[in-house]
């Protein structure tokens, strides 16, 4: 079923990757700070962190292609089959919470002083930035489609 059109919007550019970054940067900060989300990430299992990353993917594909009806992922540049644009939003997403945390030394903070060492710090850090990323998409989702 072909969705009505009104004006096209431009091809995705990199100014697009920007205006996502500001969003994600601007949702990520609280959550990567907050004590609570990496308590949280530590009781989670491995399932939930893998299924909290894929609900991050539903929610900015839905966000630039279900909600923002001027946009279709077929008109899209693609990456491997996937629109160059939801490559960049997972990738901003995910990467704004990692790379606070990892500047602002929330796991060395929350986690090494609590004895969490070796594969299981970087397992908890993993599930926090899903946890993380599950607002970060909507600030980028959101930046990318109001400007």
């Amino acid at each position: 079923m072909k969705r009505p059109r009104g004006p096209r919007r431009p091809k995705f550019r990199i100014a697009d990757s920007a205006q996502q970054a500001v969003g994600g940067f601007l949702l990520a900060g609280p959550f990567v700070v907050t004590e609570e989300v990496w308590v949280l990430a530590a009781s989670m299992s491995w399932l939930q962190g893998v299924l909290t990353a894929g609900i991050v993917g539903l929610i900015g594909y839905a966000a630039l292609y279900r909600a923002d009806t001027d946009r279709d992922p077929d008109d899209e540049r693609e990456v491997a089959g996937i629109p160059v644009r939801f490559v960049s939003l997972m990738i901003v997403a995910f990467g704004s919470v990692l790379l606070l945390a990892l500047l602002f030394d929330a796991p060395g903070t929350f986690l090494i002083e609590a004895g969490v060492v070796g594969a299981e710090l970087w397992a908890t850090t993993f599930k926090a930035v899903t946890v993380g990323a599950v607002f970060s998409v909507v600030g980028a989702a959101t930046a990318d489609s109001v400007f």
